[in-house]
């Protein structure tokens, strides 16, 4: 009578180390009922930065980072039994598509040209994918721009060049527990938010007392330099407009509710933008992105933090603003949009994360709707992901496909089992299997 038992203990057994192995390749969510494949074979790879352009401007084909270098795939076959990586640049990471031809443009030491910072020195290299033929771009450091004429870097350590420049007045450092826990102390906060306290308290600094710092355009026909937009902050998240190839979006880096965050300016130095102002105190907004078209910046918007969400927009050309009310699980670490701006992607943030969601591990989708509103679909459970990056964990990066029928992202469900992901925006048949 005891056998059945042991077979049972065994079979858990079997199962528990099986499920220590590699994650499966194909599946579809029990939670949500959308079909998800793994992309990467070899633990390590990862979707590029949320902003950075994964696609070719035919939409064809998308890259992401892979432990072997950059891998490019063919977006029509994810899912099928034709799907593969080519794996080219050993060297390179961290790179990101020309807007307007099929080349990669990758820094060789991987560093700098991704997330914006656009503070690297290195050589940077175009990739052919058609051709698989390289070229060095000449004079250019940094970001390119979206006709392939300037190249942009900041300044960390600008100098004031004719004394109109002055620091402005030191702020004080309030305790950030007292900023965004008023009454409260540390010991009366969930562990989440003591540690959410401790990381802004040590992004306050650049907040409140920020550095003189300016920009770089390089002409790439020329070499010539020019050093403008001298401004007081950490000027980061570097974005040339996908269209007007003289516009630069950019941020002022550090604790959100202490500073007015997303800003514009043309290469020229003129034109400095401040493109949303603050209305209330604690607001924020940021994790600013471009639309496909180069009219709208995008950003994630609180008002005030951690209690009301959405995900607003500015029309450049016009001003209009643009908002979609979000509830506290759907809110996202990054939001990332189609190519026609009918869909958003969130991917979704433990309760460390800013909104404190005890329900918000989730990649979701969210569709805008004829009465101007967001519909959301959950895609992925994420709740064995690891959301927090100083804790060992990886944030999703979630891309929009250019054809609307997937969302690739990275997931780490296991440790050191960080890959790609792709979960089928059409939810799969009733009883269908990968």
């Amino acid at each position: 009578m005891k056998t059945p038992v042991l077979i049972v203990l065994l079979m858990s057994a079997g199962i528990a180390v099986l499920s220590q192995g590699p994650p499966a390749k194909d599946w579809i969510d029990a939670e949500t009922g959308h079909r998800i494949v793994r992309l990467t074979d070899d633990a390590g790879g990862s979707t590029l930065y949320f902003h950075d352009n994964a696609f070719s401007p035919q939409g064809d084909r998308m890259i992401f980072n892979t432990p072997q270098g950059i891998g490019i795939i063919d977006v029509g076959k994810i899912g099928t039994k034709d799907f593969k990586i080519e794996t080219v640049l050993s060297s390179g990471r961290g790179g990101y598509f020309s807007r307007r031809t099929r080349e990669i443009f990758y820094n060789r030491s991987g560093e700098g040209t991704s997330n914006g910072r656009g503070n690297s020195s290195g050589t940077v290299t175009a990739f052919n994918i058609d051709t698989k033929q390289s070229r060095d771009v000449s004079n250019a450091t940094g970001l390119i721009n979206a006709d392939e004429t300037l190249s942009v870097v900041k300044n960390a350590n600008a100098v004031d060049p004719d004394g109109t420049h002055p620091h402005p007045p030191v702020r004080t450092a309030v305790p950030q527990l007292q900023r965004m826990f008023p009454g409260k102390r540390m010991e009366d906060l969930t562990l989440d938010q003591q540690y959410s306290v401790t990381k802004e308290d040590g992004l306050a600094t650049r907040a409140l007392n920020p550095t003189l710092q300016s920009f770089i355009f390089t002409d790439l026909t020329t070499g010539q330099s020019k050093e403008t937009g001298f401004q007081y902050g950490d000027l980061n998240h570097l974005q040339f407009n996908p269209v007007d190839p003289n516009l630069l979006l950019y941020c002022h880096e550090g604790t959100w509710h202490e500073l007015d965050r997303t800003w514009t300016i043309r290469a020229d130095g003129s034109q400095m933008r401040l493109i949303h102002r603050r209305t209330m105190d604690m607001e924020i907004n940021g994790h600013e992105w471009w639309s496909w078209d180069g009219r709208i910046v995008w950003f994630d918007l609180q008002t005030p933090r951690s209690e009301d969400f959405w995900i607003a927009g500015v029309d450049v050309g016009t001003g209009q603003t643009i908002r979609y009310h979000l509830q506290r699980s759907w809110w996202g670490v990054h939001f990332n949009s189609s190519r026609d701006n009918t869909l958003f992607a969130s991917d979704g943030g433990d309760p460390s994360q800013v909104a404190y969601a005890t329900d918000g591990m989730w990649i979701n989708l969210l569709r805008v709707q004829p009465n101007g509103t967001i519909a959301r679909e959950p895609l992925v459970n994420m709740s064995k992901h690891n959301y927090v990056t100083g804790r060992g964990g990886v944030e999703p990066n979630a891309h929009i496909t250019p054809d609307k029928k997937w969302v690739v992202f990275t997931g780490q469900f296991a440790p050191d089992e960080r890959h790609v992901y792709a979960v089928e925006i059409a939810k799969a048949a009733s009883g269908a299997r990968p």
